[in-house]
């Protein structure tokens, strides 16, 4: 990948004249908060970042996108490891990255779902923060165990375990406990 994602946000946000604070005023995050995602890559949630597509009239993907396929898009499993990922996401400060987010649809500039691989490391308990967007999310458990917040419930799921839930509920997922896990993610933002 050519670009950073920070960097393809700040681009299409310069190529439509808008200023930090005019982005700040139309998603509701921070002017300190957007600087940081321009400037040092950091991604706290798929929230954020959706509220940002949004805001500048672009899909989630577009930040992802560097080139054009044609049908069908496939991705080999050598095509997604940990050096190729797009997204590290859940950083706070100089920690690493809790979540490493593979696009599995990138390239396919005409799709409606966000397609993800997904690598989760453990994370405290007091980083787990929710959040919520409008759309939907099917998740299937690789490896590990993984926990879904979601509301005020709690549930922690293991390998092949599915779920599929509405993402305008405030919600985490993360792993469970102190061991990594991974997941296949596939998410729908409504137009």
């Amino acid at each position: 990948m050519d670009k950073r994602v920070g960097e393809r946000i700040r681009a299409f946000r310069e190529k439509q004249n808008l200023s930090l604070a005019d982005l700040s005023d139309r998603t509701g995050l921070d002017e300190t908060f957007l600087s940081a995602l321009e400037t040092e890559d950091r991604y706290p949630s798929l929230g954020p970042l959706l509220k940002i597509a949004r805001a500048l009239g672009l899909r989630l993907g577009t930040f992802l996108d560097d080139q054009v396929s044609r049908d069908p898009l496939i991705v080999r499993l050598s095509e997604r490891d940990s050096q190729h990922a797009e997204l590290a996401m859940h950083q706070a400060g100089d920690q690493p990255a809790s979540h490493t987010y593979h696009s599995l649809g990138r390239g396919k500039t005409d799709r409606h779902m966000e397609p993800f691989f997904i690598e989760m490391a453990p994370e405290p308990e007091a980083d787990k923060t929710l959040s919520s967007h409008e759309g939907e999310e099917f998740i299937v458990v690789v490896s590990g165990k993984v926990q879904l917040i979601f509301g005020r419930e709690t549930n922690i799921l293991g390998p092949g375990d599915s779920l599929y839930y509405n993402s305008v509920v405030p919600h985490n997922l993360s792993a469970a406990g102190d061991e990594p896990a991974s997941i296949y993610a596939v998410l729908y933002f409504p137009e």
